[in-house]
C-alpha cells in the first residue's frame, strides 16, 4: 500500500472514532449537564426560559438534538462559552495555540533530557550513572504535578526574588504592561514564534520566561518515562547480533550507537511521545491551573466550574481528534525509523 493511500484510509477511519466521541459526549452532556445553563442566569425572566429552550432546539427529541449538534459541529457553530466569555470556536482559537506552544516546549525539554539519560543509563548498565538515572526517573514518575508546580513557583519566583536574584514569572503567558509597549501581531497564535517572526525579541524572551516553569513541570514526569523506555529499548537492541557484528567489524562506537542502535530503539519512545503529545495538546488541566496559563487545560477547568457544557463538549471532541491525528503521525514515523514496517 502506498503512503498516500494509507493516510487517506486512516483519515476515513477518523470519522467513526469522532462520531463515537460525539455520541458519548452529547449523551453525557444531556444527562449530567444542563446545556441551557450557558445561556441563562439567575436574572433571566422565567417566561424567557422556554423561548430560549425552543431556540436552542432543547425541546426536540434526543436524536433531533444530536443531528442539530452535528450540524453545528461541522459549521463551527459550537455555542457560547461561559468560561471564555466568547463563542466556543473563538475560545478554542484563542486558548489552543497557547497549549500547543506549552506542549512543544515541554516535549523538547523531555526529549533533550530523557533520551540522553536513557542512552547513558544503557551504556553504563549497572554502573553509578545507571543507578542515578533510574533513581531520577523514579522520582520524576512519582512526583505529584501540583506539588512540583508549587515548589517551582516558590523556588524560582518567591525565594529568588527574596534573595535579590532573577525571578521567573509564576503566572500568565506574558507581562501585560510589557505587551502594551511591545505589541505582537497575532500570526500563528504561538507567542514566542510570532515575536521572533516580527523581530520582537523583548516579548519573545518574556514569553519564554513565562512558559519555562509550566513546561518543566509537565516535562519532569515525562522525562522519567522517556528515560526508562530509552534505557530498556537500548539494552535490548545492544544485545542483537547485528550490533555485535558492527562492533567486530571495527565501526566506531559512536556510529554503532547513534546510527544503528538508537534508531531501532526509538520505536517505543515514539509511541510514548505520541501519547504524551496527544494528552498535553488536550490540555494539562492541573499545570495550566497552577500557573494560570491560558490554555485549553485552564479553559476546561473553568468550564467545569461554570457548568459550561458547550466548552466541555468541544474540548472532548477536540482532544479525541488530536489523539487520532497524533497516532497517525506516530505510525508514519514508525515506517521512517524501521523500513521493515509496511503500511
Amino acid at each position: 500500500m502506498k503512503l498516500y493511500e494509507y493516510v487517506i484510509r486512516r483519515l476515513f477511519m477518523l470519522v467513526p472514532v469522532v462520531l463515537g466521541v460525539t455520541i458519548m459526549t452529547f449523551y453525557l452532556s444531556r444527562v449530567v449537564l444542563d446545556p441551557l445553563a450557558a445561556y441563562v442566569t439567575e436574572k433571566t425572566p422565567a417566561y424567557l426560559i422556554p423561548v430560549i429552550r425552543h431556540q436552542l432546539g432543547l425541546d426536540q427529541p434526543f436524536y433531533v438534538q444530536y443531528l442539530y449538534y452535528l450540524r453545528d459541529l461541522i459549521t463551527l457553530n459550537w455555542g457560547w462559552s461561559r468560561a471564555g466569555h466568547m463563542s466556543v470556536a473563538d475560545a478554542i482559537a484563542t486558548f489552543f495555540p497557547a497549549t500547543v506552544e506549552l506542549t512543544t516546549v515541554s516535549i523538547i525539554i523531555t526529549l533533550l533530557v530523557g533520551i540522553p539519560l536513557g542512552i547513558i543509563s544503557a551504556l553504563r548498565n549497572n554502573k553509578i550513572e545507571d543507578h542515578a538515572s533510574r533513581v531520577f526517573s523514579l522520582i520524576g514518575i512519582s512526583m505529584p504535578v501540583f506539588w512540583l508546580g508549587l515548589s517551582l513557583q516558590y523556588l524560582f519566583t518567591y525565594w529568588t526574588r527574596v534573595q535579590g536574584w532573577f525571578a521567573l514569572p509564576s503566572t500568565g503567558r506574558y507581562d501585560p504592561i510589557l505587551f502594551a509597549s511591545h505589541p505582537v501581531q497575532r500570526i500563528t497564535g504561538l507567542l514566542i514564534l510570532d515575536s521572533l517572526i516580527q523581530g520582537n525579541f523583548v516579548m519573545a524572551v518574556d514569553a519564554f520566561s513565562h512558559i519555562i516553569l509550566p513546561a518543566i513541570t509537565l516535562a519532569f514526569l515525562n522525562i522519567g518515562v522517556v528515560t526508562r523506555l530509552t534505557r530498556s529499548s537500548m539494552l535490548e537492541v545492544l544485545r542483537q547480533d547485528y550490533i555485535t557484528f558492527a562492533k567486530s567489524y571495527g565501526l566506531p562506537q559512536r556510529i554503532v550507537i547513534y546510527k544503528y542502535a538508537l534508531r531501532n530503539a526509538m520505536i517505543p519512545v515514539v509511541t510514548s511521545t505520541g501519547l504524551m503529545i496527544g494528552g498535553l495538546l488536550g490540555g494539562a488541566i492541573m499545570t495550566e491551573s497552577i500557573f494560570a496559563f491560558p490554555g485549553m487545560g485552564w479553559l476546561s477547568y473553568r468550564a467545569i466550574i461554570f457548568n459550561d457544557s458547550n466548552t466541555i463538549m468541544a474540548y472532548v471532541v477536540l482532544s479525541a481528534f488530536v489523539f487520532v491525528l497524533v497516532n497517525l503521525l506516530v505510525d508514519l514515523i514508525y515506517a521512517w525509523l524501521d523500513p521493515r514496517i509496511k503500511y
